[in-house]
């Protein structure tokens, strides 16, 4: 079984997003709800033993961007929708500014 980690970029600062709030979902069920750290990471993987199906990462970047001086962020949070197979690791980064994100499978 693969592991599943992620990452949050603060685009508009060009730093990484301490502090952000991520959830992750399988099936409708919450399997972790943690903060990235200082390098906008997680401090361990979200999954170490991920079973493959549809899964969600869900980014609530409204509060940090508030919590870095703008009040009114378009975006409030961010879900993710994504498959993991079998046997496989997955990276899911988050490249984000208050007002646009980019996101793929990273490596």
């Amino acid at each position: 079984m693969g592991k599943l980690t992620t990452h949050v970029l603060d685009t508009a600062s060009g730093t990484p997003a301490a502090m952000v709030r991520v959830r992750l979902f399988h099936q409708g069920s919450m399997l972790t709800d943690t903060v990235t750290n200082a390098d906008g990471r997680c401090d361990s993987p979200l999954l170490t033993a991920a079973a493959p199906g549809p899964y969600q990462l869900v980014f609530s970047i409204g509060d940090y961007f508030r919590s870095h001086g703008t009040p009114s962020p378009f975006l409030e949070e961010i879900p993710i929708h994504f498959v993991i197979e079998a046997g496989r690791d997955y990276h899911v980064p988050l490249a984000c500014s208050p007002y646009a994100y980019s996101t793929y499978r990273g490596s």
